[in-house]
């Protein structure tokens, strides 16, 4: 028997969100930027970073108040 194993990628009514994510992709106030976890690679140690989901960017919020 094969286990599964849960993705970490939330899908939402706007799109995927990867765990790094602040809001999905396209959100007002919101854009990419470089995943500070991977450095932009989408790899640690040779593995699919868990933060971006190999994208190599996170979406987060913009602007200041």
């Amino acid at each position: 028997m094969t286990t599964k194993k849960p993705s970490s990628i939330v899908q939402t009514d706007t799109g995927p969100m990867h765990p790094g994510d602040e809001a999905p992709e396209g959100t007002t106030g919101t854009g990419e930027d470089v995943c500070p976890t991977c450095h932009g690679s989408g790899k640690i140690d040779g593995k699919t970073c868990p933060d971006c989901g190999g994208d190599g960017y996170i979406i987060e919020g913009i602007g200041g108040g």
